[in-house]
């Protein structure tokens, strides 16, 4: 199944015991475009606080309803590394926080490690402690592929020939959380046709100038049929 980000901004986050909050931003990995996290507000129950859920927690989306059913109890997401989501995201935090809920690392590309809902359960029984070693060095960089989907959202495109739009939303397998494709606005040029373009075509993304920068001609995203929510997702 396939939906676009925007829409599920306010989805309710159920655990296995209650309501966790309501789903306000989405953090990808710009270099596989995979969903990462979702950023979660708590209701008051934890007094607003904003935290990170692994999208390898979440069991089931259920879109009629509005809601990511997620593996975790309210207990666990109380206890949980408190991390500033308005900052960048440090790999210590991710250590932490994996940790906290024993979650594989993502970053570490172990044979036969997935991510998804259906390709990657999450396991019932701890695994065992490992010897930790405190001389270890700590991991103090930030994550510089982890992005947020609001950041980008309003980019402006380049295409090979010129600027083309910008970028409107995205479009989530959710199945394995890959962002496959960039809604684009070519109000620019096409009176606000919205178009379908592969994160394929990306060639890179200028993150301090705000610019994605593809390799397709601006002809090629004018051809293309436009793009309909209601219709093609």
């Amino acid at each position: 199944m396939r939906k676009n980000i925007d829409s599920m901004l306010g989805f309710s986050i159920m655990a296995i015991d209650g309501e966790l909050g309501k789903v306000r931003d989405f953090y990808f990995d710009d270099e596989t475009w995979t969903i990462r996290y979702l950023v979660v507000q708590t209701g008051s129950w934890l007094l607003g606080r904003k935290v990170l859920i692994s999208f390898a927690s979440v069991k089931k989306i259920n879109c009629e309803l509005s809601t990511f059913l997620v593996n975790l109890s309210c207990e666990q997401v109380r206890k949980s590394p408190e991390i500033d989501t308005e900052k960048p995201v440090y790999r210590q935090h991710e250590l932490e926080l994996h940790e906290h809920y024993m979650l594989p690392a993502y970053w570490i590309n172990a044979p036969g490690v997935t991510w998804g809902i259906d390709n990657y359960p999450l396991s019932e029984e701890p695994e065992p402690e490992q010897e930790k070693d405190d001389n270890a060095p700590v991991p103090t960089e930030n994550n510089q592929h982890l992005r947020s989907a609001k950041q980008i959202t309003g980019y402006l495109i380049h295409a090979v020939d010129g600027e083309i739009g910008h970028v409107k939303d995205f479009v989530v397998n959710l199945k394995n959380g890959l962002i496959t494709f960039f809604i684009v606005d070519t109000r620019n040029l096409l009176a606000g046709r919205k178009v379908l373009l592969s994160t394929k075509k990306i060639k890179r993304i200028e993150w301090a100038d705000a610019e994605v920068y593809v390799n397709v001609t601006r002809g090629s995203i004018i051809e293309s049929p436009e793009f309909d929510l209601n219709k093609d997702l």
